[in-house]
């Protein structure tokens, strides 16, 4: 009974917040470009099966996706004794960082936008960008970015050093980068927080902050999704420089060779 008003409520917020978009694009349409609406009857049909299935996600997201988190987090900190923020040690939750890991990994890997710009980057470029390589190197990204961003909270470290410190290397990864791969490289950061990711993620921080002493959920609990958003970015730049470096070795040795 519970699950119909959980599933009734978020019904209701959906529609409430997919309206006026419906809204904008049908004043448009009608009233600033002159044109009936086209196929009427599948856009209706969409509409209707996207708000059910925002609400079929929000009620899994409350109801599964968070409490998953939240409880593996503190099953994971269980075994530590700690009990201030003086005796916390950052070498005591090398469990944790190595699940934040994986779980950044399969998340991000699992990801549907990231499959979808990743397919769509391999058609644009005629095969040059593999997709499965570029998948690959924004889950290694996202990986390295949950975990440090696990340390961060277990250390209870100020968030803003580790992001100006990413960013300035992006910037110098730019300098260096090519200019076909900078712009995915720059959008590998938005697709990977999205509908898999971000819950999974900041149930994590949340469950780790609300588990270690002297932490706040508040303040140290949210930012991993930070670490998620900038560390693809890193991951994509480097995988570009790396697999340029190879090709030009392959033609230097082609060419010695010839």
């Amino acid at each position: 009974m519970q699950f119909l008003v959980d599933l009734a409520s978020s019904f209701g917020t959906t529609l409430r917040d997919v309206a006026p978009i419906v809204l904008v694009l049908v004043v448009f349409q009608v009233l600033v470009l002159r044109q009936k609406l086209p196929r009427l009857k599948q856009i209706i049909t969409g509409f209707v099966l996207v708000v059910i299935g925002l609400s079929l996600f929000l009620v899994g997201l409350n109801d599964a996706l968070f409490p998953i988190g939240e409880t593996m987090a503190s099953q994971l900190t269980a075994s530590n004794v700690a009990t201030t923020e003086a005796e916390v040690r950052w070498t005591d939750y090398m469990v944790i960082y190595a699940f934040a890991a994986a779980i950044g990994f399969a998340t991000t890997i699992a990801e549907p936008p990231l499959i979808a710009v990743a397919l769509k980057a391999e058609s644009a470029s005629g095969g040059a960008i593999n997709a499965w390589g570029l998948r690959l190197a924004v889950a290694v990204g996202v990986a390295v970015g949950v975990s440090l961003g696990c340390f961060r909270i277990v250390t209870g470290t100020p968030l803003q050093w580790y992001i100006i410190v990413c960013y300035v290397i992006v910037m110098i990864q730019t300098l260096f980068a090519s200019r076909t791969i900078m712009p995915l490289a720059y959008d590998s950061g938005g697709v990977t927080t999205s509908t898999v990711t971000v819950p999974v993620v900041a149930a994590l921080g949340l469950g780790l902050a609300s588990n270690i002493p002297g932490r706040s959920t508040l303040i140290d609990g949210f930012g991993l999704i930070a670490f998620a958003s900038v560390f693809p970015i890193m991951s994509v730049l480097s995988y570009s420089l790396i697999n340029s470096k190879l090709t030009k070795r392959k033609r230097s040795q082609t060419s010695t060779e010839l």
